[in-house]
């Protein structure tokens, strides 16, 4: 199959295709539980990765790892193949990369405190109105102080400090009550229980590393191992919400192009959204809108389509529905919506083919010449070329040990930041209080020292007065005894 002719999916009535010139147009995949989706994604994944595209992708389930191994024969494969009509089959596995925001199965992902900002922060920690805009005050303050936040221990310390001293805050900033300060750092103690102190901090990610390509010129597949991470959905939606507005602020404009520059892939893409302020997905509508235009795709993975906003699921023009279930009217109305965003085929019921479809079967509709939706097919899709399910934990040790990124991101680093420069403006201040406190001390011993001579002047002076006063007094005595005792002669 060659880049021009598109990435084949699988076929129809005839071989469905997704033309790499309208992938940065996003994609949805979508479908119950057991129906298919992982191995839709892993097609579209390694289809990219064969024209050259970087991808990244996150495992939530650990089954994505063989996606960097060829595929075992078996006959059920023989058979889709040869129903779909693959002329070019050949099992191989994609270069590929670990990722793991705890370091545990592959190398650490980082990012600082300042590069996530305040507002993912907020929500990330879960904080009102009021806390978020403490939240801010110290973001500014660590700015106009020329003061680094790079980890958690760096926002502890700001608050701290902000707590310390609120009423010198209170003309410049605004309010800073003790309250917030505490409830913040409580929900800091928290997510540093959770892991996130191994997120927060340097050498952070540079994205760029994401964006390299291996063997036979195969676009790097990044996996981040999220089967922990997601128990701390919070921490995951917020990490990949941060890695999506990086990408966004960094990435040059480059307009229309015969195929992306970076594909994403979204596992439990709902997780993005759910309690989300409003803020926050008007945030990321505007990514989403716009990052296209920097040769970025990003497809969401889920089980309903209604799990998406609005404003995001209008933007995703590719799209692979695998089976829905109509047990509950909730279930009913969603089967219902997924079928009405297709372009509609006469030769079927698209709402009845929904809950019709087999597990390896899906609805397709991608993007076609001018970027119009295609008629919907039903589709069988096409196996991996990788190893569907996981490779040994003996040989993701290997991955990671071989890998062209091997220790330059594994060692932590320690630098000069908001908490080493406030610890250091306390030790001036209890140096000069202390300082103040002796010359205090000083000059009260000084004071003493002084009254205490003028004391003593006086006494001397008092007593030099009463020795003249009675040496004159007796001379006088004793010459007027004297004289008269003469004057009688």
């Amino acid at each position: 199959m060659s880049e021009q002719s598109g990435l084949l999916l699988g076929k129809g009535d005839k071989q469905v295709f997704l033309n790499p010139r309208y992938a940065n147009r996003h994609g949805l995949i979508a479908g119950a539980t057991g129906t298919g989706k992982t191995i839709s994604l892993q097609i579209l994944a390694e289809n990219f990765s064969r024209i050259g595209v970087p991808v990244f992708l996150a495992d939530i389930k650990g089954d994505l790892t063989g996606i960097s191994a060829p595929a075992k024969p078996h006959p059920k494969i023989d058979e889709r193949i040869e129903k779909i009509g693959i002329d070019d089959y050949q099992a191989e596995g994609c270069p590929s990369v670990l990722w793991d925001i705890f370091g545990e199965q592959g190398h650490p992902i980082r990012a600082t405190i300042s590069d996530m900002g305040p507002l993912l922060l907020s929500r990330l920690l879960e904080l009102n109105d009021t806390q978020e805009g403490v939240l801010n005050i110290a973001f500014k303050f660590a700015d106009d102080e020329g003061l680094l936040l790079l980890d958690l221990k760096d926002l502890r310390s700001m608050l701290q400090y902000m707590g310390d001293h609120r009423k010198e805050f209170q003309n410049d900033y605004g309010n800073i009550s003790s309250a917030s300060i505490g409830a913040i750092q409580r929900r800091l103690l928290v997510l540093e229980q959770q892991g996130a102190e191994n997120f927060f901090g340097e050498p952070a990610l540079e994205l760029w590393d994401f964006m390299r390509t291996g063997a036979k010129g195969y676009g790097q597949v990044n996996i981040l191992m999220a089967d922990k991470l997601v128990n701390t959905p919070r921490l995951y939606a917020t990490f990949l919400l941060w890695l999506l507005s990086e990408l966004f602020e960094e990435l040059p404009e480059v307009g229309d192009m015969d195929k992306p520059k970076l594909v994403f892939f979204f596992d439990e893409a709902h997780l993005l959204f759910n309690d989300a302020p409003k803020a926050l997905v008007e945030k990321v509508e505007q990514v989403v809108k716009l990052i296209r235009s920097k040769g970025v795709g990003i497809y969401f993975i889920t089980q309903n389509p209604l799990d998406i906003p609005e404003g995001v699921l209008g933007q995703l023009g590719n799209r692979i529905q695998h089976a829905l279930r109509a047990y509950t009217p909730k279930e009913q109305k969603a089967v219902r919506a997924a079928a009405s965003t297709f372009r509609q085929n006469p030769n079927f019921d698209t709402e009845k083919a929904i809950m019709e479809l087999g597990v390896g079967e899906a609805l397709v509709s991608v993007l076609e010449e001018k970027g119009t939706p295609s008629v919907v097919e039903k589709t069988l899709m096409c196996p991996p070329r990788s190893l569907m399910g996981p490779i040994s934990e003996a040989e993701q040790a290997d991955l990671v040990r071989i890998s062209p990124l091997a220790g330059r991101y594994d060692t932590m680093i320690d630098r000069d930041s908001a908490y080493e420069n406030l610890q250091k403006r306390a030790e001036v201040a209890a140096k000069a209080a202390e300082e103040a406190k002796r010359l205090a001390e000083q000059k009260k011993a000084e004071r003493r020292s002084s009254g205490s001579r003028r004391q003593g002047i006086g006494e001397t002076f008092i007593k030099s007065v009463a020795r003249a006063i009675g040496s004159r007094v007796g001379r006088q005595i004793v010459r007027g005894i004297l004289g008269s005792i003469f004057k009688g002669r």
